[in-house]
């Protein structure tokens, strides 16, 4: 034992941190810059070094020696000597190779490590790309600058992109001091922090990343802030038409914009404005799957100063491709976790950019900039008629059966009345499963059926507190302002996906005085338990009990 440093690091990349220790929060913002979260329960948080971690870090000029010489100093044993050598290896390969500008119409690929050189001049997969060639580089058309970026990660060699950004068309963003409802708006410093982080003073190695914060700690803000920064023409991209109009409603209460300058690109209006605001699915139509997707024309057919992508990790694969068409555009990028189920991280890093800035959920509630947060299991048997389906049917019938268990209604009636006066959210998969619910229990209901006009009004009564209890459907999932929600029941979700369990929580992580409450109804025994268990997994990583319960 060298010293009683909080840290240790392992040979397999995972580095344990005491939380206990004095030197816990200057080892966790270190961690934070060059390592990715895995698990952090009450005593012990584990981070892992991956190349993706330290290409992050790399691209935000975090050097290798800055690493090592923290890890040395906040470590309690020697930090093993492969460890050293993969972070060398990992760290050094960002910026072996470097994109700039060439002439009119071409990019040079300048590579510094001549091996690789040979490698890719000789890789038949990429000479497609390749114009000509020397002992330097290669030439590349400027519009397969996104196509290229894509393949190389691919093969494992990140690209340090300097061919800098078209400014597009100008237009003044100025936010408000006082919001439309009176109240003193200003960023707040992580706020503050992210937006710079993003824009690099608009330098070429700013312009385009992805900023990680929790829901309700304000990403929307963080993007008013940046297209303050940028003062260009701007296009947002968000899940459903309820988020558009939240976007709208940010930007006429907290910008000096008006909404003669704020256009919708949905099914009912087709707008191109200063600030246009959009959805995937919107750019992503078509008839059948034979017809062209001609909305994504959006991105190439106006003069964008910035591109905003709101919830950047449920990029459908049309809009990754897009996006390879429009490196010279700043591109922002606007979660609440990286995690794809798919596991296209490195997409997110070629094609929208590295990780910009990213703080800890629990930093933020220790802030009290989100709520506090109290999750709860309740493992729940199925009756003795459903046990017979249940153990007659097929594995993926299996989970619907499980995850519609009746007796979950009389648990949900219990908890409501636990939380009588609270504002609370039933949430759950199944359309059947929530309407059951809502009809059973005389309650109003919100689900993809639910016409436009008549989901706003009842979000609004809720807001208000006109409505105390909501059913709603996974459309509530993303991006959906309710800010006074303080209860969620889950009675179902989508087999073991952590990205939508994030995405729940943070539905009722607005800042209140009372800690808030996360339910999660699982029939005992079953598919749905051992899927509830890769579910839980997030939020244990981010810091929060799990109590787990029975109900007979």
């Amino acid at each position: 034992m060298r010293s009683q440093g909080p840290l240790i690091v392992q040979s397999d990349h995972t580095l344990m941190l005491e939380v206990e220790h004095p030197q816990y929060t200057e080892c966790r913002d270190f961690l934070a810059l060059f390592a990715e979260l895995v698990k952090s329960p009450e005593f012990i948080h584990s981070y892992r070094v991956t190349p993706l971690s330290l290409w992050n870090a790399a691209a935000l000029e975090m050097s290798l020696e800055e690493i090592i010489a923290g890890l040395e100093r906040l470590s309690r044993y020697r930090v093993p000597a492969n460890v050293i050598f993969n972070i060398r290896e990992w760290h050094g390969t960002y910026g072996k190779l470097v994109l700039r500008h060439a002439s009119a119409g071409r990019l040079r690929l300048t590579v510094e490590d001549r091996n690789i050189l040979e490698r890719l001049r000789h890789d038949r997969s990429l000479q497609q790309f390749w114009l000509e060639s020397d002992a330097r580089g290669m030439l590349i058309a400027a519009g397969e600058r996104g196509n290229l970026k894509h393949a190389l990660i691919k093969a494992g060699y990140p690209i340090k992109d300097l061919c800098g950004y078209l400014p597009g068309k100008s237009f003044d963003i100025s936010l408000r001091k006082t919001d439309l409802d009176g109240n003193p708006f200003t960023l707040r410093d992580y706020q503050q922090d992210a937006a710079e982080a993003f824009y690099h003073s608009g330098r070429a190695t700013g312009g385009s990343g992805v900023i990680v914060l929790p829901c309700g700690s304000g990403k929307t803000i963080v993007g008013m802030g940046t297209m303050a920064q940028t003062g260009s023409h701007t296009l947002i991209i968000t899940t459903n038409n309820v988020a558009v109009h939240q976007w709208r409603d940010e930007l006429l209460s907290k910008t000096h914009t008006t909404t003669a300058e704020i256009g919708e690109f949905t099914g009912l209006n087709k707008e191109i404005k200063p600030i246009t605001i959009t959805t995937y699915q919107m750019l992503t139509y078509r008839r059948t799957k034979a017809d062209p997707l001609r909305n994504l024309d959006i991105f190439t057919a106006h003069d964008w100063g910035l591109i905003i992508y709101d919830e950047v990790h449920l990029l459908p694969a049309p809009v990754f491709r897009a996006t390879t068409a429009i490196q010279a555009k700043r591109r922002l990028g606007l979660t609440a976790t990286l995690v794809r189920e798919d596991g296209k991280e490195d997409d997110v890093f070629a094609l929208i950019g590295p990780k910009r800035y990213d703080v800890p959920w629990k930093t933020l509630e220790s802030r009290g900039y989100i709520a506090e947060a109290i999750c709860t299991e309740y493992r729940i048997p199925l009756p003795t008629e459903e046990e017979y389906r249940y153990a007659r049917a097929e594995k993926r019938s299996q989970f619907r059966i499980a995850a519609e268990n009746p007796r979950k209604r009389v648990l949900v009636e219990e908890l409501i009345g636990n939380h009588h006066g609270e504002s609370i959210l039933v949430i759950g998969q199944f359309i059947s499963q929530v309407e059951w619910l809502a009809r059973t229990l005389d309650l109003p209901i919100i689900t993809g059926k639910t016409k436009h006009q008549e989901r706003e009004k009842l979000y609004a009564e809720f807001r208000k507190g006109k409505i105390k209890v909501l059913v709603v459907s996974k459309v509530a999932n993303f991006a959906v302002d309710l800010p006074d929600a303080g209860v969620m029941i889950q009675v179902s979700g989508t087999f073991g996906s952590r990205q939508e369990e994030a995405q729940r929580l943070g539905r009722i992580l607005r800042p209140k005085e009372k800690s808030s409450h996360f339910y999660t109804l699982i029939s005992k025994g079953t598919c749905e338990q051992t899927f509830g268990t890769n579910r839980q997994l997030f939020l244990v990583e981010q810091g929060y009990r799990y109590q787990i319960r029975y109900f007979e």
